[in-house]
């Protein structure tokens, strides 16, 4: 079975290396890698083209797509790659060891031709600083966390057959954010749930900034409303910051400070999972940096819930505006399939 990795890059030539190395030190290596480059201005073109001489990684090719979306970018290199098995992943990240091994071995079962057509692998984070280490634990989930029958992998851990990818319409073009879901929602009406592979393991740093973070909660709010995602739970999130928040506000300032506990429970009832996770990821730091981090734990949802609350509405606008274009009615066609 011939496996094909693939990735799209824009101005990684400071983190591409890693991404680069990991692959060639896997247990299984790849028989090829497809690189499909967005436009980049810095070093990255130079960083490939060197590996690629090098003869470090088998059959690395690159792809030169300016101006090409991430959706487009996968698009352009799993349809150049020849593999009959594609693995996805992202600039900047560590792959495990095992990765690929792990995340091809469903595709390999005796039968699995017939009834394996997409592996859903797994992500943590590789959190340097305190800050990372609260980031990582406040949004990322656990295995423990996640239900393999409903979990929707990350491109940057998924193997799919190539075939499955055609059925599905590929990754869609239209969309900057959120895409990869679109795509796995598309995959799992096809095929249903999709064999769980943990240890396919990618390691990536989380955001290192509050701005940073602002930003990306804030872009993948908007993909959620362009794409009609989620309803439920951004009406829920509006409703706990703009109703149910000031109202045991209210209630405590004028009918009985008993209510500030209300208020109180809470939150914490909001943070207990993050400061769970958070716990044992603390043992590298001394006391103020597990200080820092757990001061922080709040802080990053509650930004992270305002980048959301800001974001999804200029993305349900964008819908509204574009609604005569068949493709943002992707519900529909894939009720049909």
């Amino acid at each position: 079975m011939k496996v094909s990795v693939i990735a799209t890059v824009l101005n990684e030539g400071l983190a591409i290396e890693r991404l680069l190395a990991s692959l060639a030190a896997q247990s299984r290596l790849p028989d090829e890698v497809v690189i499909a480059d967005g436009g980049s201005t810095d070093a990255t073109l130079a960083v490939l083209a060197d590996w690629a001489g090098s003869g470090r990684l088998p059959l690395l090719h690159l792809l030169e797509v300016p101006g090409a979306n991430i959706s487009a970018g996968r698009n352009a290199a799993i349809a150049a790659a020849s593999g009959g098995v594609v693995a996805t992943t992202d600039a900047g990240v560590r792959l495990d060891p095992g990765w690929l091994e792990a995340l091809v071995a469903p595709f390999e079962e005796e039968g699995a031709d017939q009834t394996v057509f997409v592996v859903a692998g797994w992500f943590v984070a590789d959190p340097q600083t305190p800050f990372e280490v609260a980031m990582g634990a406040t949004v990322l989930p656990q295995v423990r966390d996640i239900d393999p029958e409903t979990f929707l992998p990350s491109s940057r851990s998924v193997a799919f057959r190539k075939e499955a990818w055609k059925r599905a319409g590929g990754y869609p073009e239209w969309l900057d954010y959120c895409e990869d879901l679109i795509f796995d929602l598309c995959l799992q009406d096809l095929y249903g749930s999709f064999p769980f592979a943990p240890q396919a393991t990618v390691h990536f740093r989380p955001r290192g900034s509050l701005r940073a973070f602002f930003k990306q909660y804030y872009q993948y709010a908007r993909g959620d409303g362009k794409a009609d995602l989620w309803r439920k739970r951004h009406a829920i999130r509006y409703l706990t910051y703009l109703v149910i928040g000031p109202a045991l506000v209210l209630l405590a300032l004028f009918h009985s400070p008993w209510w500030w506990l209300a208020l109180l429970a809470g939150a914490a009832a909001y943070t207990a999972t993050p400061y769970r996770r958070l716990w044992p990821m603390l043992t590298p730091f001394g006391f103020w940096g597990r200080l820092k981090a757990m001061i922080l734990v709040p802080v990053i949802r509650v930004v992270g819930d305002v980048a959301k609350m800001m974001g999804y509405p200029v993305g349900l606008a964008w819908r509204w505006r574009n609604r005569g274009r068949p493709e943002v009615h992707w519900r529909q066609a894939e009720q049909k399939r």
